[in-house]
């Protein structure tokens, strides 16, 4: 078990370098982000460009995670819309996810309602129910 857990940690290490080239975001084992600009294996080390002109030079083994994102999934999280504040996911529905309308409440819950507004009308919601 021991030698099949080592075999595999070096084909980790291994693939993980073969992807370390020039233009490849990284992650360093101290939580530093960059591009690689190059690689000098003979010396184990790597010039990274932190933001733009400011380059840092790091060891090889100091480089622990490829973080370059595909092109599809960054086109994809492009298009993804996401609300300020998590009160418009569940605007308009009741704890068991159907709209207010649905259930035969009163929907004229106003989408920008003071916190007064909001308290009255939690109030008489509450009414209701009772």
């Amino acid at each position: 078990m021991m030698f099949r857990k080592q075999k595999k940690t070096t084909q980790t290490v291994a693939q993980q370098r073969s992807q370390m080239v020039p233009g490849t975001e990284v992650m360093t084992q101290f939580g530093l982000f960059g591009r690689i600009v190059s690689v000098d294996q003979e010396e184990n080390k790597a010039v990274l460009e932190l933001s733009p002109g400011n380059t840092a030079t790091v060891h090889l083994q100091a480089l622990t995670k490829v973080v370059t994102i595909p092109a599809e999934e960054a086109a994809s999280a492009e298009d993804t819309v996401v609300p300020d504040d998590a009160s418009s996911l569940t605007l308009g529905k009741d704890t068991n996810g159907s709209t207010d309308a649905a259930v035969g409440r009163d929907a004229a819950a106003p989408r920008d309602e003071t916190p007064e507004e909001t308290l009255e009308r939690l109030n008489r919601d509450e009414k209701k129910e009772n």
